[in-house]
């Protein structure tokens, strides 16, 4: 019941603010097409990101996670003509759908998707110095949170947004004794922006039709 509920909500939200995209449609029809999981963001927060990055006046974005493509279509289309996201996804068949998604939608002079290990591929950014970003969306494996934090101060400046996807776990976040990798990667994700005193950070619960999970977010403040 709580589930049919959430999902009415968000396919409400949806229609009244979110028109419809064929675009943005197609992205998530040939994401089902190849078979990649259903992780990408919902409709309502895919708009969430876009205005996040319109009111950072984002240039430059940083995401961790392509998947299909779906969450970077909405914030390249929050950039100016010259911004730049770059996009990191260790998959390579996710990676080609994601780009035959982002040339229909027209943005492949803003998208720069990097395949390979995320933790390979970081050093390779800070050495073409390809920051710092103003913007940085977290939305990868979740054990290795703790590391893309790392990076992503290392590649921020005082006034960079970090945002943190699927952080709830559904709710398991909250038990210290989860032997989920997921969950306690998580947790040490929250242990770091808690003691570091370059950031300023909060996280939120939600509910809708991704189910139970949250997000957390994290200003740089030197």
């Amino acid at each position: 019941m709580q589930q049919t509920t959430w999902t009415a909500v968000d396919d409400y939200f949806c229609e009244r603010l979110i028109p419809g995209d064929p675009v943005l449609n197609a992205a998530l029809q040939d994401s089902d097409a190849g078979d990649l999981p259903q992780h990408h963001v919902a409709p309502n927060q895919g708009k969430f990101l876009h205005l996040l990055a319109k009111l950072q006046g984002a240039k430059t974005v940083l995401e961790f996670g392509t998947l299909g493509g779906y969450s970077t279509i909405w914030l390249a289309r929050a950039l100016p003509e010259d911004g730049r996201v770059v996009s990191l996804e260790f998959n390579p068949h996710n990676a080609a759908i994601a780009q035959k998604n982002i040339e229909r939608a027209g943005l492949s002079h803003k998208v720069d998707i990097r395949v390979g290990k995320a933790l390979d591929t970081l050093p390779q950014l800070e050495a073409e110095g390809i920051h710092p970003f103003d913007l940085i969306f977290i939305d990868a494996d979740k054990p290795n949170n703790p590391h893309y934090l790392d990076w992503s101060i290392k590649l921020s400046r005082p006034g960079t947004l970090i945002i943190g996807d699927n952080v709830v776990r559904n709710g398991a976040v909250a038990d210290p004794a989860s032997t989920d990798a997921n969950v306690q990667g998580v947790r040490s994700f929250f242990d770091l922006m808690a003691n570091n005193p370059r950031l300023s950070a909060t996280a939120l619960q939600t509910v809708g039709s991704k189910g139970y999970d949250g997000f957390s977010m994290a200003l740089v403040i030197a």
